[in-house]
């Protein structure tokens, strides 16, 4: 087998697990629209052990165990027995947890993290909404923004309200009943993964001078909307980060976030995988193992 070689500042990785992410099948599928030409291996999200450095790398050595996000959204590749990625993209291990639960955070903890550590700029007792508080981001982001020092609603289906709150959320709205602008009306800050109605009942949840932090971009009725209750309007998209992942590792080793796991599969059956996925029902993560 003809083994990738890692360059300048990059490890190779031999993958213990992999982690699967809506992302991952919405750029199979065309949703997400961007090229990385054919064949192409997809999937972000890895945990193993360092195989090879390469040239300049000072952080690792081989044999050591990481987990980390490949480049995104440029760089995947996640889905094989080896890849090559940035020695800075990655943190070692924590002893603490299996690679199958390392392999299930990188790319939804760092979104949570940069959108609440760097993004919201969150301090302690400050008042958070998390949209989603049982979804893949939003399960971590409630155990970063309790680990945070913040007051934490969520919204959650009753179903998985329990749940949420053993996360550490003080309140659980349920969604389905209750419009979250009706019963929260100055948060600081707002973590939403949707867009629709949902983005803008959030944003008439945030005070004035708060701040909403989108992870599906804009639309001119949600800037208008924030324009007009002087909400300031936070699209991100995640971003390797070496640091980010020093903290997760760090948060991951004291027991304050967890990822939640769905089930594992075989490499083979990736593309089982991604049908799961996408007919949702997906309690947790999903993870490869190779």
């Amino acid at each position: 087998m003809l083994l990738p070689e890692p360059g300048v500042g990059e490890i190779r990785i031999r993958i213990a697990a992999a982690g699967v992410n809506p992302t991952d099948w919405k750029h199979r599928d065309g949703s997400i629209p961007y090229d990385h030409g054919l064949p192409a291996t997809t999937g972000w999200d890895v945990a193993g052990t360092v195989d090879k450095t390469g040239p300049g790398v000072t952080i690792f050595d081989e044999g050591d165990a990481v987990f980390g996000m490949l480049p995104y959204p440029y760089g995947p590749g996640g889905y094989a027995e080896y890849a090559t990625g940035p020695a800075r993209a990655f943190a070692a291990k924590p002893g603490n947890i299996s690679f199958t639960e390392a392999a299930a955070l990188p790319l939804a903890a760092l979104t949570a993290w940069q959108a609440l550590n760097d993004t919201a700029r969150l301090t302690g007792g400050q008042r958070v909404l998390v949209q989603g508080g049982a979804g893949g981001v939003g399960h971590l982001a409630v155990q970063i923004a309790r680990h945070l020092g913040a007051d934490v609603t969520a919204t959650a289906s009753a179903a998985d309200a329990d749940f949420v709150r053993s996360l550490g959320a003080d309140r659980v709205v349920d969604y389905r009943g209750t419009t979250i602008s009706d019963v929260v009306t100055d948060a600081d800050a707002a973590l939403v993964p949707f867009t629709g109605q949902t983005r803008l009942d959030s944003l008439r949840a945030i005070r004035r001078g708060g701040v909403l932090v989108s992870l599906l971009g804009a639309d001119d009725a949600a800037l208008a909307l924030a324009a007009e209750r002087g909400v300031r309007y936070r699209s991100m998209m995640v971003q390797s980060d070496h640091a980010g992942m020093r903290a997760i590792a760090g948060m991951a080793a004291g027991g304050a976030l967890r990822a939640r796991i769905h089930g594992t599969l075989p490499l083979s059956r990736a593309a089982e995988a991604h049908r799961l996925g996408e007919e949702g029902g997906i309690d947790g993560k999903l993870v490869l193992i190779p």
